[in-house]
């Protein structure tokens, strides 16, 4: 056998495997923790960046609830506590960039802990024109019972996670991110013995796709509790400029009646008179 005609071969597919790795670094992505920026004590920014370009930005307050078994004070019984975990400033950021999906991955205290948000773009009404959007399809959280700073001597501890089923929140117009400063709360059901878990999230900006601006947002989409605040606020002043307005027409209204009757002639009631006009 001719050993020789196999040499040209195994050269491209060096060549192609060479390609290829250098391709993925040069698409490899970069992640960036900013939460030192935030003026937010409790808000936290994450960026991901692709090919030297800024792929997906999000910046929010999250505040999860845990609830773990404990041993009751007669060592027999089950009560259940509340662990209350927030994101550390120095968490971990992990991000994947895509036309339709992306992801932002949260990580910290050496992975004990994990938060993870799952975002997918659709389009709707094709054949009457593109109706393009994007959501939040998918929440996951990750934690270790073990760890002792959130779980103060939890019943069988270990790692467990806790998925959304069937979620879409955050549904925003393509193109746009996602403005909500309104708390918001989303249920997650845990592998520990189906328990709930809670998601509070808050002073949310998002936008995992079509960011047109390297570190810049696009337009934001505003939550209906933000709307409905924003209105609540402009009401009394949009109710004093009816009512100035009111006023004004009135006096006007009422200037010109006696405008027009101090012109009118007045005759005289006296038939009398009349010889006299």
């Amino acid at each position: 056998m001719d050993l020789n005609r196999f040499k040209p071969m195994d050269s491209t597919r060096v060549l192609f495997c060479v390609f290829n790795i250098l391709a993925q670094i040069l698409a490899e992505q970069e992640v960036e923790n900013l939460s030192g920026l935030s003026t937010s004590p409790d808000k936290d920014i994450f960026v991901v960046r692709e090919n030297g370009t800024t792929c997906l930005m999000a910046e929010f307050a999250v505040r999860i609830v845990v609830p773990f078994d404990v041993l009751a004070l007669n060592g027999i019984d089950l009560i259940t506590e509340q662990a209350q975990i927030t994101l550390p400033r120095g968490a971990e950021i992990q991000g994947k960039c895509g036309s339709t999906e992306a992801e932002l991955q949260i990580s910290w205290i050496n992975d004990a802990y994990t938060f993870r948000l799952f975002f997918i773009k659709e389009a709707h009404n094709v054949s009457k024109g593109q109706d393009v959007f994007w959501k939040i399809n998918k929440i996951q959280f990750v934690y270790d019972t073990n760890e002792p700073s959130h779980f103060i001597n939890a019943v069988n501890p270990g790692k467990h996670t806790a998925s959304s089923h069937h979620l879409s929140a955050l549904v925003t117009p393509g193109g746009r991110s996602y403005e909500c400063q309104a708390q918001q709360t989303l249920s997650l059901i845990s592998s520990d013995h189906h328990k709930g878990v809670t998601i509070s999230m808050s002073e949310v900006r998002i936008q995992p796709f079509d960011i047109k601006s390297d570190f810049m947002f696009s337009e934001a989409y505003k939550c209906i509790t933000d709307q409905r605040e924003q209105l609540e606020e402009m009401l009394p002043l949009i109710l004093g400029i009816i009512l100035a307005l009111i006023i004004v027409i009135t006096l006007a209204v009422y200037h010109i009646h006696q405008k027009m009757t101090a012109n009118q002639v007045q005759l005289p009631r006296d038939r009398s008179q009349y010889k006299n006009m």
